[in-house]
């Protein structure tokens, strides 16, 4: 059997190893993939020395088309790679290959040409005024970079949400130090070698490995040399780099959890919303920032859809990543699933009908050393229980009838998360209506997961702090300078 391969670090154009090291655990069956050098004090320090350095070499003096060329070519590699970073996706994450092929990897490649575009037509604001003695005034807009950016990216979309965030903070001309996430470094670690032959100067791109507490996520949230810190995951998590990022005044911006909630009227498409709502709360095995995993079905219907979703729910597959016919992977580690079981033992303790699932699935095989858990459907449930406040992320939704319109509104709203809801609807108006009184950053009507990159992603409460997306990222990785001239 093949040894391991040994992930390094990547700092200021060169891999490094460290005496520190870490498994990489594959979470279909619980064996070693790989090993993965664990970047201490001193590591960090030299990635974000080398990060301000190159901010003021050869990068700074780059135009806007020069370095959209660069995220071009780094899109070109990922594209010539594909299977590698498919293959990179799988194995940390256990994913279905199907998904990997069709949103991780093509969405990795469009944040990088998508930003490259955008930056290369950005342009400057101009502005024509007249000044109070009646002279012509003209003012001007610059975006310059903001420096060094620290990002810390999750492991349940590890590609994807790593490039949303390289890709703009890149194109602004920013330098960046990375720290994936301990439990999905491969395709970080492939990233960093395509983005090593797109000819990026050295120190531009520096990728270290570790954990938080006390290890590559805490030493560089903490780094006074950061000047920008972006983050996407648990909420808890980002109050704690909130907290350090205090000090010096770093700009933040943070993409955290949700407990978002799906609205089914009465006069909805029923197949479409059945098929809409297994797909965002069942997508990735539940583990999506945007899933639903409040579901309100309107009374005259619930019934029905109750039982359509129970009959498609217990019908779900759960294989390996290369089956043809997978529907869900298991969750990302054995720590997450007893996260996520701890829930599914409260939803019973709190008085909840379990619909479908609840437990683990047995196969006769190696899966049964992986982090498989069921999809599992709740009813039975008060909006007050534990279980429909609190995060879960995992493949569960909660059922629940309701009424009116307001009341729905007022169940939806309540919540200290304001990431994303569902609206499955064929009145228009009523979904305009419902969609402007709704609490959150982003609503789909009689769809999910579909967005245009260019528009503004985030949430309210503990959902996140700022947007990312076409200019809005572009905001975050800019200082503008407004020039003002008296003609």
């Amino acid at each position: 059997m093949a040894k391991p391969p040994l992930l390094r670090c990547f700092v200021d154009g060169q891999w490094v190893t460290t005496k520190q090291r870490f498994p990489n655990i594959n979470p279909v069956d619980g064996q070693v993939v790989s090993h993965v050098c664990e970047a201490d004090a001193q590591t960090v320090s030299r990635a974000v020395a080398a990060a301000r350095a190159a901010g003021q070499g050869p990068w700074k003096t780059l135009t806007a088309n020069q370095r959209a060329a660069i995220l071009h070519r780094i899109a070109d590699g990922i594209e010539q790679r594909f299977e590698e970073f498919v293959a990179a996706e799988v194995l940390d994450t256990g994913r279905p290959v199907h998904q990997a092929r069709t949103l991780d990897v093509p969405r990795g490649i469009a944040n990088f040409r998508t930003f490259a575009d955008l930056v290369s037509t950005a342009g400057s604001e101009m502005y024509d005024s007249t000044a109070p003695d009646g002279a012509r005034v003209i003012s001007y807009v610059n975006r310059k970079p903001v420096g060094t950016v620290g990002i810390i990216c999750p492991w349940n979309l590890p590609l994807l949400l790593l490039t949303w965030k390289v890709a703009p903070a890149l194109a602004m001309g920013n330098c960046v130090v990375v720290k994936p996430s301990e439990e999905t470094p491969s395709s970080a670690t492939l990233l960093a070698d395509v983005i090593r032959m797109a000819g990026l100067p050295h120190g531009v791109f520096n990728l270290v490995h570790g954990f938080g507490p006390e290890s590559a996520g805490e030493y560089l949230s903490t780094s006074p040399d950061i000047d920008a810190l972006t983050f996407t995951g648990e909420s808890r998590t980002g109050t704690t780099i909130m907290k350090a990022a205090a000090e010096g005044i770093k700009k933040v911006s943070f993409e955290l959890g949700g407990k978002n909630a799906a609205v089914v009227f009465a006069d909805a498409d029923f197949e479409a919303a059945v098929a809409g709502v297994m797909r965002s709360s069942f997508t990735n095995s539940g583990q999506v920032c945007l899933c639903s995993e409040r579901v309100y079905v309107e009374r005259s219907i619930y019934a029905r859809f109750l039982a359509e979703l129970k009959k498609r729910c217990d019908a779900l597959v759960l294989s390996y990543p290369q089956d043809p016919d997978v529907d869900m992977g298991p969750l990302i580690s054995h720590a997450h699933r007893d996260k996520v079981l701890s829930y599914y033992q409260l939803a019973q303790e709190e008085g909840a009908t379990v619909i479908s699932g609840g437990g683990v699935p047995e196969f006769g095989d190696d899966r049964d050393q992986g982090a498989y858990v069921q999809p599992t459907i709740f009813a039975g449930l008060p909006d007050s229980a534990r279980c429909v406040r609190e995060e879960i992320f995992g493949p569960v939704c909660h059922v629940a009838p309701f009424d009116t319109e307001d009341e729905v509104i007022a169940r939806v709203n309540d919540s200290a998360y304001g990431l994303a809801a569902c609206i499955w609807s064929t009145k228009l108006s009523r979904a305009h209506q419902v969609a402007a009184r709704l609490n959150t950053g982003i609503v789909w009507v009689n769809t999910w997961f579909t967005r245009d990159l260019r528009t503004p992603f985030g949430g309210t409460g503990l959902s996140g702090l700022g947007r990312e997306g076409g200019r809005y990222s572009l905001d975050f990785y800019s200082e503008l300078s407004t020039v003002c001239i008296k003609l």
